[in-house]
């Protein structure tokens, strides 16, 4: 089954989520308010959104992830490099290695990484 698709603003959602989690759904509201600026009305509609996608899950007015932070990174990623990149590893990290200034430490770990 695939992951489901998580908008930025969903994904930011996400990121408060994982951290607290499991949580109520006030507390949540609340601190989504704190980091997000939402009214609480906002965060009840991301909370049902994404629980309709299969995303989170709300039982009893306790929020859980349904979906990792690594699993919907790794969507995204594929989706980008699908639209952007033709699918193409290669070009995404010639792409990537133009723009970026790694380090000798960060070059070691990426060729750590592929030779894995």
């Amino acid at each position: 089954m695939p992951t489901p698709k998580v908008f930025e603003s969903e994904y930011r959602f996400c990121l408060i989520l994982w951290k607290h989690e499991p949580v109520s759904s006030a507390r949540l509201a609340g601190l989504c308010r704190e980091e997000l600026g939402w009214s609480r009305t906002t965060t009840y509609t991301v909370i049902k959104r994404l629980s309709d996608r299969g995303v989170v899950k709300n039982e009893n007015a306790v929020v859980t992830s349904l979906i990792s932070k690594e699993e919907i990174q790794v969507a995204q990623m594929d989706e980008m490099m699908e639209k952007t990149f033709e699918g193409s590893l290669p070009a995404f990290l010639a792409a990537f290695a133009r723009r970026q200034s790694l380090s000798a430490e960060e070059l070691e770990e990426i060729r750590r990484i592929i030779e894995k």
